[in-house]
């Protein structure tokens, strides 16, 4: 039996409302055991988080925020669809209601989001409008010709994770320099809280190195909430040290999946979080641990390709 292929039971807790006992046979599933960075940080944020979305996968309420962030994600990545001298704000503006039309026609329930009318619906195009200027104010897409976007990265690690997401962007100059490049609809993390907000982007990288063999140049956040722009120039060791620290990880949820284990940790980011109501450290309940055999980590289903990319249902701190 190995750990990453245990499910687990629905068991009484040993000595808390989160506790379970794993199953003593091991799942032999053809699936592709993967993490993402988001469901890394969901782990590294809150366990039980972690488990709610998914070994129980329970739904979560879309948001304006996130369902904004979506729509303007997918107007910056069509407009580099358009010639270079059409890149303007203008244009990218005209991209949004089209855009909001064409996800509203893949998820009708968003529709509730704006059941106030046409007043609502139009201030949440108004500030995708603002936040579109914004990014013209940051960087010249008519000087940019990307070479990816919206690119899906894997690899396989020596213990067979496979670390996979999505890049918004991807440059690379003449030399075949890479610049990773991401776009955040909220505001710039405040000083001290940079290294988390680049461990995505440090993901990505030990990622693209151990498919190219060559360590990305340039790590970029773009901030449209506020306008400002967070860069980082990677080297061997800072991928190094992402690696080791995504085994540790991934030992991590491995115990937890063992021993049913995942933990809540309290903070000022509950206040956002759709599972509270389930929550012990606020009163709440956990379901039972899924009977049927289930994977502990988060995997590649038959058809699915975009689990890590921003939907209306995002968190609204990974927007």
């Amino acid at each position: 039996m190995t750990a990453t292929d245990s499910a687990v039971t629905d068991s009484p807790a040993t000595d808390s409302a989160v506790t379970g006992v794993a199953t003593v046979e091991a799942v032999e599933a053809s699936r592709v055991l993967s993490l993402s960075p988001s469901r890394a940080a969901d782990f590294m944020a809150c366990p039980l988080l972690y488990r709610f979305r998914v070994v129980d996968r329970l739904p979560e309420r879309p948001s304006v925020p996130a369902t904004r962030g979506t729509v303007v994600h997918a107007v910056l990545e069509r407009l580099f669809d358009l010639p270079a001298a059409d890149r303007t704000p203008e244009r990218a503006a005209a991209l949004l209601e089209p855009e909001w039309e064409r996800l509203l026609a893949d998820e009708p329930d968003l529709a509730r989001l704006f059941e106030d009318g046409e007043t609502e619906l139009s201030g949440f195009l108004e500030t995708a409008v603002g936040l579109l200027e914004r990014y013209f104010a940051l960087e010249d897409p008519s000087r940019l010709e990307p070479a990816e976007r919206e690119l899906l990265v894997e690899t396989e690690l020596e213990s067979g994770l496979l670390l996979r997401g999505y890049v918004d962007r991807l440059d690379r100059n003449a030399e075949g320099a890479m610049r990773v490049v991401d776009y955040k609809t909220g505001k710039a993390p405040t000083p001290g809280f940079e290294a988390k907000a680049m461990f995505q982007m440090r993901f990505y990288a030990l990622v693209l190195w151990r498919i190219h063999g060559r360590v990305p140049r340039l790590l970029q956040l773009l901030y449209l909430g506020s306008g400002e722009v967070l860069r980082y120039e990677p080297d061997e060791a800072d991928l190094l040290a992402t690696e080791r620290k995504l085994h540790a990880l991934w030992t991590a949820i491995r115990r937890a999946a063992d021993t049913g284990d995942w933990r809540p940790n309290p903070s000022r980011l509950c206040d956002w979080c759709d599972h509270r109501p389930l929550c012990p450290a606020h009163g709440g309940t956990p379901p039972p641990l899924p009977t049927a055999p289930l994977p502990a980590v988060p995997v590649r289903e038959a058809g699915e390709t975009d689990a890590d990319r921003p939907s209306p249902r995002t968190p609204c701190d990974e927007v």
